[in-house]
C-alpha cells in the first residue's frame, strides 16, 4: 500500500503479518479502548494509543522518497506552410511570426520548442487538425507549458481538430484586416448528357471578407468555351445563383471552361484569382444513333450493311431497300411493289436531318428518288451531315451516283472501267495514318519490311476504278493499286467511299477472311464525327495525379510543340516524339492542379487536373472559426499578426494566458514543473525502538492514571 505525500514523497507499508491480522489486532486494540471507556478506567486512552501504536509498527510503515531530475518545458510550434498561408504578403508574415517566437522560446530556462510544419494536401488541403492531434500525442501531457499556431486559419479537417489541450493554445493569423476575395463555385453539374441536348450547370459568384465598397453586387462577367472552342459571356450578379445551358457536341469528354473576369482598380486586390475558374467534364453519349440504309440492287453483301447496323442496340436503322432490278418488265406500277407505301418524300425532304448517317449500298439512280431528293441530301451533308457510298459495277454504268447531283459531293469519279481481278487491299501512306484504317487487325505494324509489310488479310475480287478528289484521302488501295477506300470532308459533312461491294468476302472468312465488321464500324463513327477517329486531333490523358500522356494524330510529317498554358501564368512548351505514322506524344508532369489549355496551331484541348482551384483556394480569407473554439477552450486566444507580433511570457496555470500591456498585446505559455524520478530511497516512519518505546510509554502512562484514580 502506497500514500502520496506529494510529488516525490510517498508513504510505503510493508506489514510484518498479513493484513487480515493487523485489521484483527487493530480491531481488538479499538475494542479494549471502548470496553476501557465504558468501565470508566481513566487510562484507557493511553491504552488504546498503545494498541495502535502495536497494530502501526506491524504494518511497518516507511517513507520513500524519489531522486528528482527537473524537465523542460515543451512549447508546440505549429507553421502553416499550405497554400493559402502563402499568398502574397502572408509568407512574411509567418517567417517574422516564426523566427520572433522561436526566438523568444529559447530565451526562456528550460523550455523546449517542438516546430510542426504543415503542408498542403493537394487532394484534402490544409490538414492542420490532425497535424495539431499528432504533434499534442507526441508529447508528455505534463510537459507541454503551450501551443502557438501560425496560420491562415483555413484548416480542412475541422473534425481531427482536439476538443482541448493541457495548455493554452494561442493562435497568430496571417492576412490583412481588409483581405478579400471572389471565387466560383459550381453547384451543381451534370457528369453525363446527351449530344446535342442542352444541359444546366448551376453556379455562383461568391465575394468573402472585406469586399471594397462599390464593388459588391456589381454584375460579373463569366467567360466560358466548350472543349477550348467560341468564348461566351454571360453576365452574373455576386451571390445570386445562375445556370448555364450548355450543349454537349460529340461523344466522350467535353470539357466545359469558365472563368469570372478579375475586378480592376480595386485597392485592396482580391487575394488570389486561383478560385475564379473552373472546369466541368461532361460525357456526351449519343441517345440512339438514326441511321438510313439504302440498298439497290441485290448482291451477295447486301446483309453486311444491315447486319452490322442492327447487332447495335444504339443504333435505330431505317433500311429501304430496291427489290426489282430495272431490266425486269412485269408491269406492276413502282407504288404498288412494297407491301406498304414507303415513305421517301417525308425521308429525304422532311425528316432527312433526323438522321446521322445515310448509306447508299450499291445504288443505282433509276428514277426512284427524284432529283430534287438528292440536292436535299447535298445540303445535308454540307450542314454537317454524314454520307457512305457503298460502290459495285454499278459504279461505271449511267446509272451511277456520280451522274446524280449527289455527284457534287462524293470524293472520287467513275472512269467506266470494273477491274474483274483478285486483289488484297492494302493501306496507303495516307491510311497508316488516318484514324479510320491505322492499326486494322492484321495490317502490318509501323516500319514493317518484306513479307512482313503485307497486311493478313483475304482478297476481294472485283472494284472498280475512279479518279480521286485532290483534297480526298484514299486510305485503302486495291488492284493496281488504284484507290478502295476514300474519306473526304465536303462544308461541315463527311463523306466515304468504298469502290468495291466485296467487303462481305471478310465476314465469309474467304482466304482467311479480314477485319470486316471493324472496318465498317470506323468508317460509320468516322462519318458521324466520333472524337477518336478524327484525323486532326490533340489528346491528353491524366495517369499517376498530375501526369498527362499527349498525343497529337495528324496526317502531316510533323507536329508539336504543344504550347501548355495553366495556372498562375504558367506557360511551356512540350516537344513531341513520333511513334507511329501519323501519332506524336509526350508524356509530361504538371506542376501543379488546376486547369490546362493545350495548343497545337488552330487544335485547342482543355484539361483540368483535379479541380480548376484545388481546395486549397476554396476559401482564402483568414478565419478564427476552425481554431478559434480550441483557444478559448484552454484558456488562449486568436491574435492577428497585421495587428503586431506578441510578446511571449510565462505565466501560472491560474492566470490569464494573454494580455495587453503597455507594449503591445502578450501571450503567455504555463510552466509544468515536471520532473523525471531516477531513483528511490525507503526509510522506516520510526526505528524498532521507537515504536517499542512509544508503547512502554503509553501502557505505564494508563497503568499510572488508574493507579492515581484507585488512590
Amino acid at each position: 500500500m502506497t500514500v502520496n505525500l506529494g510529488p516525490d514523497l510517498q508513504l510505503v507499508f510493508d506489514p510484518a503479518l498479513p493484513w487480515p491480522v493487523v485489521a484483527v489486532l487493530a480491531g481488538l486494540a479499538l475494542i479494549a479502548s471502548v470496553f476501557a471507556l465504558w468501565r470508566g478506567l481513566g487510562g484507557w486512552a493511553l491504552r488504546g494509543l498503545a494498541g495502535l501504536a502495536a497494530v502501526a509498527a506491524l504494518a511497518g510503515p516507511g517513507l520513500q522518497r524519489g531522486d528528482r531530475i527537473p524537465l523542460n518545458d515543451i512549447v508546440i510550434l505549429l507553421d502553416d506552410r499550405t497554400a493559402s498561408a502563402r499568398l502574397p504578403g502572408r509568407e512574411a508574415q509567418t517567417d517574422a511570426a516564426v523566427d520572433s517566437m522561436a526566438a523568444q522560446i529559447a530565451a526562456m530556462p528550460g523550455t523546449e520548442l517542438r516546430r510542426v510544419t504543415v503542408e498542403d494536401d493537394e487532394t484534402d488541403g490544409s490538414l492542420i487538425g490532425a497535424a495539431l492531434t499528432k504533434a499534442l500525442a507526441a508529447e508528455p501531457a505534463d510537459r507541454v507549458a503551450g501551443v502557438i499556431a501560425v496560420t491562415d486559419g483555413q484548416a480542412h479537417d475541422p473534425a481531427a481538430i482536439p476538443a482541448t489541450a493541457p495548455a493554452p493554445v494561442q493562435v497568430l493569423l496571417t492576412g490583412a484586416n481588409d483581405d478579400w476575395d471572389r471565387r466560383l463555385v459550381i453547384e451543381d453539374a451534370p457528369a453525363f448528357g446527351l449530344i446535342d441536348k442542352p444541359l444546366t450547370i448551376r453556379l455562383r459568384v461568391e465575394d468573402q471578407g472585406a469586399v471594397p465598397a462599390g464593388l459588391g453586387g456589381q454584375p460579373v462577367m463569366l467567360r466560358w468555351s466548350l472543349d477550348g472552342g467560341a468564348e461566351q459571356v454571360l453576365p452574373l450578379t455576386p451571390g445570386t445563383p445562375a445556370e448555364l445551358q450548355v450543349t454537349p457536341k460529340h461523344a466522350g469528354q467535353n470539357v466545359v471552361a469558365m472563368a469570372i473576369d478579375p475586378p480592376t482598380g480595386v485597392t485592396p486586390p482580391e487575394l488570389t484569382d486561383r478560385n475564379n475558374a473552373a472546369a466541368v467534364q461532361i460525357n456526351g453519349v449519343r441517345d440512339r444513333l438514326r441511321v438510313l440504309l439504302v440498298s439497290g440492287e441485290p448482291h451477295a453483301g447486301e446483309r453486311t450493311w444491315r447486319n452490322l447496323l442492327k447487332s447495335d442496340a444504339n443504333v435505330d436503322l431505317i433500311h429501304f431497300t430496291i427489290l426489282r432490278p430495272p431490266d425486269k418488265m412485269d408491269g406492276v406500277p413502282v407504288d404498288e411493289l412494297s407491301l406498304i407505301a414507303f415513305p421517301t418524300g417525308e425521308l429525304f425532304m422532311n425528316r432527312i436531318d433526323d438522321f446521322d448517317l445515310i448509306i447508299f449500298d450499291r445504288y443505282r439512280v433509276r428514277g426512284i428518288l427524284p432529283p430534287a431528293y438528292f440536292e436535299n441530301i447535298n445540303r445535308y451533308v454540307r450542314e454537317g451531315g454524314a454520307i457512305l457510298v457503298a460502290a459495285g459495277p454499278e459504279m461505271a454504268t449511267v446509272e451511277s451516283l456520280n451522274l446524280s447531283p449527289l455527284g457534287a459531293i462524293l470524293p472520287a469519279m467513275p472512269n467506266g472501267r470494273v477491274l474483274e481481278q483478285p486483289f488484297r487491299p492494302e493501306l496507303t501512306e495516307q491510311g497508316k495514318r488516318h484514324p479510320v484504317t491505322a492499326g486494322l487487325p492484321g495490317a502490318p505494324p509501323p516500319g514493317a519490311e518484306g513479307d512482313a509489310a503485307e497486311p493478313d488479310w483475304g482478297r476481294w475480287l472485283r472494284m472498280a476504278q475512279v479518279n480521286p478528289d485532290p483534297q480526298a484521302t484514299v486510305a485503302m488501295s486495291g488492284a493496281e493499286g488504284l484507290p478502295l477506300l476514300i474519306l473526304n470532308r465536303v462544308g461541315e459533312g463527311r463523306v466515304a467511299m468504298l469502290t468495291s461491294d466485296q467487303v462481305w468476302l471478310w465476314g465469309r472468312g474467304f482466304e482467311g477472311g479480314g477485319p470486316q465488321l471493324e472496318l465498317l464500324r470506323r468508317i460509320a463513327h468516322w462519318s458521324m464525327k466520333e472524337p477518336d477517329l478524327e484525323e486532326e486531333a490533340l489528346t491528353a490523358t491524366v495517369a499517376d495525379g498530375q501526369t498527362l500522356t499527349i498525343t497529337r494524330r495528324t496526317m502531316k510529317d510533323t507536329a508539336g510543340p504543344v504550347q501548355v498554358t495553366g495556372p498562375d501564368d504558367f506557360s511551356t512548351e512540350i516537344p513531341l516524339e513520333r511513334t507511329a505514322p501519323g501519332r506524336f506524344t509526350a508524356r509530361w508532369t504538371a506542376p501543379a492542379q488546376g486547369l490546362y489549355r493545350l495548343k497545337d496551331g488552330d487544335i485547342e484541348r482543355v484539361v483540368a487536373l483535379g479541380p480548376a482551384a484545388p481546395r486549397e483556394f476554396e476559401e482564402t480569407v483568414a478565419t478564427e472559426a476552425r481554431l478559434g473554439p480550441l483557444a478559448e477552450a484552454t484558456g488562449g486566444t486568436v491574435l492577428r499578426i497585421a495587428d503586431g507580433l506578441p510578446d511571449l511570457r510565462q505565466v501560472r496555470a491560474d492566470r490569464s494566458a494573454f494580455g495587453q500591456s503597455v507594449g503591445g498585446p502578450w501571450i503567455g505559455i504555463t510552466p509544468r514543473e515536471a520532473a523525471s524520478v531516477t531513483g528511490l530511497r525507503l526509510s522506516p516512519l520510526l526505528p524498532d525502538w521507537a515504536w517499542l518505546a512509544l508503547i512502554a510509554l503509553s501502557l505505564i502512562g494508563g497503568w499510572l492514571v488508574e493507579g492515581r484514580r484507585r488512590g
